[in-house]
């Protein structure tokens, strides 16, 4: 094991909740002193996007389908939209002199420590250069200028986190947090893109020191403790036929290019600090990789030509050419239909998340939470984005769902991991097949809902929700490959989580994720012992409580577009 390996995995053993104590966080918070959620640069040219806010037409069930979805022309426009429905506001919140901010991307803490930027290669419908967006003013600051002509090209989303804004609130665990924001990110990037005809292509291969020189993230332009790290490069592949990325290019114009602007101070006062974030950080940073043109498990009939090996297509959809019965019984989400009427953006803009649940709701209609375990399976178009054959598993803590015993269920994501899930947990669990249309196990019968509380932190959220679930990854192996890998995983985890949140009010109640929950005790429940296996995410789901105390307002009122 080498010395990297070492660092993450010490790491995550060292910041895990246990029912004795917490991983370590600050003694103390000033909720006056909240670092700044909306990074600006100083000195950069701002381009005003269009006014925010518009409906378009494609329902959220088209989304199962994306290859009938129009592409929508790449302009000002569309790409304010794509910035919007992935980053931008959903809404704000105000009780008394207290008033915050909600967004389409979900963040631990509120806390968003996720930073995106755009990247024009070329001229088009708006100069080339490098981005950043301020969703609070759904603006992009023009970082840097390239100098020459750059091949034709889509444009480039690149993501960054800043893990202090995290740390303020939650300590050494915030790392974990970050990458999971990460995943929830992307996911809200496909959904966006999806609505506009577009895909979503990770440029998985990059190294994290080329996107920090592509992002500016690596010139002296940041305040002590409050730099970003370099998370993720994606393309926005927004036509039919695009032409091959100039990587060597496109970073000569990055550090040719002309920058401009200093970041501004996130305002809080830097009372703690954690340097096993930044120790952590340094060993799970990613070299330049080989990356694999896997895909889930599904050829979509959009593009049995256009996809095909060889074709100028393939590599934006790098499917296999042969199903694969890698998820047990294949189950496209067509086989269980959403039966939400309302449009994606509606959806996308009512995302929230639950601080409470009524404990006493009706039982979930099973074909809604069928539908919810269909549409994180690998074969979903939700997951065309991802890469990578699947690493996380669920667990799931029934407690209210229609026409299944309360208890303890399994959805391998991989029928491969089947059998090692069955032989790493407890041998009294039963391993029932629910379902011909889902890979959906019954484990044990009981009600659990007083060890879902305990487990996930004591919150009632696990308990008085239809079901919550514990996220289980493919660990040891996976790290021990490449330590890197430990932050793929949680963005695995983030994406499926991201998915559970737009179903939840698709089917017309609500989601959370929950990040605190006692680690080794979760494993203890299951049976699991050793790091084959360890669980990196929980998330719930049940009909929300209202808190009638708090006044909603537009996401951008607060901002006036000339007419």
């Amino acid at each position: 094991m080498n010395k990297q390996t070492e660092t993450v995995l010490s790491y995550h053993n060292r910041t895990k909740h246990s029912l004795e104590r917490y991983a370590k966080g600050p003694e103390s918070i000033d909720w006056e002193d909240q670092p700044d959620q909306f990074r600006r640069f100083s000195g950069c040219e701002i381009v005003t996007l269009p006014k925010p806010g518009a409906e378009l037409e494609p329902l959220f069930a088209d989304l199962d389908k994306p290859e009938t979805i129009p592409a929508r022309p790449l302009n000002l426009t569309n790409a304010g939209l794509l910035l919007e429905l992935a980053f931008g506001l959903s809404a704000w919140k105000q009780y008394g002199p207290s008033r915050w901010a909600l967004r389409c991307n979900p963040s631990s803490g509120n806390l968003h420590p996720t930073e995106a930027y755009l990247i024009s290669p070329r001229d088009s419908f708006i100069k080339s250069g490098v981005y950043h967006y301020v969703s609070h003013d759904h603006s992009l600051e023009q970082r840097c200028r390239f100098e020459g002509i750059l091949p034709d090209s889509d444009i480039l989303i690149g993501l960054s986190s800043i893990h202090w804004r995290e740390a303020w609130k939650y300590g050494e665990r915030a790392y974990r947090y970050c990458q999971h924001d990460l995943g929830h990110a992307l996911g809200a990037l496909r959904y966006a893109a999806a609505i506009l005809g577009w895909s979503v292509e990770l440029l998985a291969e990059w190294s994290d020191d080329d996107i920090a020189k592509l992002l500016g993230l690596d010139r002296d332009d940041f305040k002590k403790l409050e730099h970003e790290s370099p998370d993720i490069i994606c393309r926005i592949n927004t036509r039919s036929e695009t032409m091959p990325l100039d990587t060597k290019a496109l970073l000569k114009a990055a550090q040719s290019g002309d920058w401009f602007g200093k970041a501004d101070s996130l305002r809080a006062y830097h009372m703690y600090q954690w340097p096993i974030i930044d120790e952590v950080s340094i060993a799970a940073s990613k070299p330049q990789t080989e990356e694999p043109e896997w895909q889930a498990a599904r050829r979509p009939p959009r593009m049995a030509a256009e996809t095909a090996p060889g074709s100028p297509r393939h590599f934006l959809h790098p499917w296999r050419s042969e199903v694969s019965q890698s998820v047990g019984s294949r189950c496209d989400q067509h086989l269980i239909k959403s039966s939400c009427t309302k449009t994606a953006t509606e959806i996308i803009r009512q995302r929230r998340s639950a601080q409470q649940f009524d404990g006493k709701m009706s039982p979930m209609p099973q074909t809604d939470f069928y539908r919810m375990l269909a549409a994180v399976l690998p074969t979903t178009a939700a997951f065309e984005l991802w890469r990578w054959p699947p690493k996380i598993h669920l667990f799931i803590f029934v407690h209210r769902v229609e026409g299944l015993v309360p208890g303890i269920y399994a959805l391998p994501r991989d029928h491969d991991a089947l059998a090692k899930l069955q032989a790493a947990t407890l041998a009294d669990f039963d391993w029932q097949k629910m379902s011909e249309a889902l890979p959906l196990y019954h484990l044990y019968s009981g009600d659990c809902r007083q060890i879902a509380k305990t487990l996930s932190c004591h919150q009632p959220i696990a308990s008085d929700s239809a079901f919550s679930l514990g996220m289980v990854a493919e660990f040891g192996e996976t790290i021990e490959a490449a330590p890197w890998q430990y932050r793929r995983l949680f963005w695995e985890c983030g994406l499926i989580g991201q998915v559970l949140y737009l179903e939840a009010e698709a089917a017309g109640v609500r989601g959370t994720g929950i990040g605190c929950y006692f680690d080794d005790s979760v494993h203890e429940i299951l049976g699991i012992k050793g790091e084959q296996f360890q669980s990196l995410y929980h998330f719930t789901v049940g009909k929300p409580l209202e808190d009638k105390r708090l006044e909603t307002l537009p996401a951008y009122g607060h901002l006036v577009w000339a007419t």
